[in-house]
């Protein structure tokens, strides 16, 4: 995808560039998606980043960096002509490259050589990203799986709107729950919840009734809806609709 847009700093773009690909089978227990974003700017952009709860590998510019699941929106300032290939791993599918709880990457990104040691790609493309990652390839581990599923569970779920009800379904406690989403995914069910729960809004804003929608989605009231909302994505839901 080619774009132009103005940054949240007011800088047109000459180009953006977006592209996903699949991961291959052997890997796709681990990974969720590889993706690709280059640019060109004329004058340096604000780019808004909205968080999931996945783990990134990213490469740039000769070096690679291990993103953890930040809990609120960035801004990431880009310059020039240049670009980015990442790994978007499964939530909770890191936690077993890691070999330590995914809670300690939180709102952190690190040197990708301090967990994957010192040979990187040189040139990252999918390829050479995959034979990288099958060379390290960590033992199964069921409770990784576990997680994953339970994200997927209630990222397809919109009846999801609280934690102690996922836990009734699963058969399990909240304090399991946290527990597991804290070493796997590194960020509590609670958050995940409304994080896909936001995205869903983002797709009904349109709507007007602003009571009814924040109800829906499991919100005691529409105050405390649009304080979620401006901190997971930068501004009031209200800007949001008008702007998009």
């Amino acid at each position: 995808m080619t774009r132009d847009a103005r940054g949240l700093g007011g800088a047109w773009t000459k180009y953006q560039r977006h592209a996903a690909h699949t991961p291959s089978p052997d890997l796709a227990r681990h990974v969720e998606r590889y993706w690709v974003v280059s640019w060109d700017y004329r004058e340096p952009y604000r780019q808004l980043i909205v968080p999931f709860p996945n783990v990134h590998l990213t490469f740039q510019d000769g070096g690679a960096t291990v993103n953890g699941v930040f809990s609120g929106h960035q801004t990431r300032v880009l310059e020039g002509r240049s670009g980015v290939f990442g790994v978007a791993f499964r939530p909770g599918c890191f936690r077993p490259f890691l070999g330590a709880s995914v809670s300690t990457l939180t709102d952190r990104s690190v040197d990708a050589r301090e967990i994957f040691g010192p040979e990187l790609p040189d040139a990252p493309d999918v390829a050479a990203v995959e034979r990288f990652l099958r060379a390290r390839l960590p033992q199964p581990d069921p409770q990784a799986d576990e997680a994953a599923e339970i994200v997927a569970m209630i990222a397809a779920e919109p009846r999801i709107t609280r934690v102690d009800a996922l836990a009734d379904e699963l058969g399990t406690s909240v304090r399991r729950l946290q527990r597991l989403f804290a070493e796997y995914v590194g960020i509590g069910p609670k958050w995940v919840i409304r994080r896909y729960r936001l995205r869903e809004a983002t797709e009904r804003l349109g709507e007007g009734n602003w009571a009814a929608l924040a109800a829906e989605l499991g919100y005691a009231d529409q105050a405390h809806f649009a304080r979620d909302f401006k901190d997971m994505f930068g501004e009031p839901p209200t800007w949001y609709a008008e702007r998009c």
